[in-house]
């Protein structure tokens, strides 16, 4: 479980479709083998260290659900170690198990801060609402608004200075996962939306 609260920004060292090994500095101080660590969004094993790396292993699942198929040696990823009983949880509980990929609309400025929307899919859509909790490339942010097919989001200057929102253009490719809260909600609801669509039919007016 994170916060998404981004620690680092760390550099892709190597990558050839199932182990990732990326550089870094302060998220290695207390990293163990066989920890979690969240990269870019995904909650991945650490299997191997080193004094300025660490190695994860990924699977068919986690280039299907993210951009991590697009990684090259020298890209930035956002970092943050797994929480511990007791910290603050400055961001909201975040799983590390992205729901899939996004595309960057448009960013444009606000102010101090930055409004950036994405596109994305249904499957995503439908379980993000306004003000709450999104995840992005495993940056805790809050919503400001949806429409059917996309959302926005305001950064402010020191989350775009100390994530790879600052390296976010149209048609960049960030990976998302919507809060849990309205995963779960929406699960337990749909037998009861199915009920009422079923009785809604014009099979059932009579």
């Amino acid at each position: 479980m994170f916060s998404g609260i981004i620690e680092e920004v760390g550099t892709v060292e190597s990558y050839d479709g199932a182990t990732l090994v990326v550089g870094a500095k302060q998220v290695l101080d207390d990293l163990k083998v066989s920890e979690s660590i969240m990269v870019a969004g995904a909650c991945l094993t650490v299997i191997e260290l080193s004094d300025s790396t660490f190695m994860v292993e990924t699977v068919p699942e986690t280039l299907r659900r993210t951009n991590f198929g697009e990684l090259r040696p020298g890209d930035h990823v956002n970092l943050e170690r797994s929480l511990r009983y007791g910290d603050r949880v400055g961001g909201h509980m975040v799983q590390g198990h992205v729901d899939g990929v996004g595309t960057v609309r448009s960013v444009t400025d606000d102010g101090n801060s930055r409004i950036i929307v994405f596109e994305a899919a249904e499957n995503i859509i439908e379980n993000v609402v306004e003000k709450g909790f999104i995840a992005i490339d495993g940056a805790s942010l809050t919503i400001v608004d949806r429409n059917s097919d996309s959302f926005s989001i305001a950064i402010i200057p020191f989350t775009f200075d100390h994530t790879t929102f600052n390296e976010r253009s149209e048609g960049s490719r960030v990976n998302i996962e919507t809060d849990v809260t309205a995963k779960y909600v929406a699960n337990l609801i749909e037998p009861y939306r199915a009920k009422l669509a079923k009785n809604d039919s014009p099979d059932n007016s009579k």
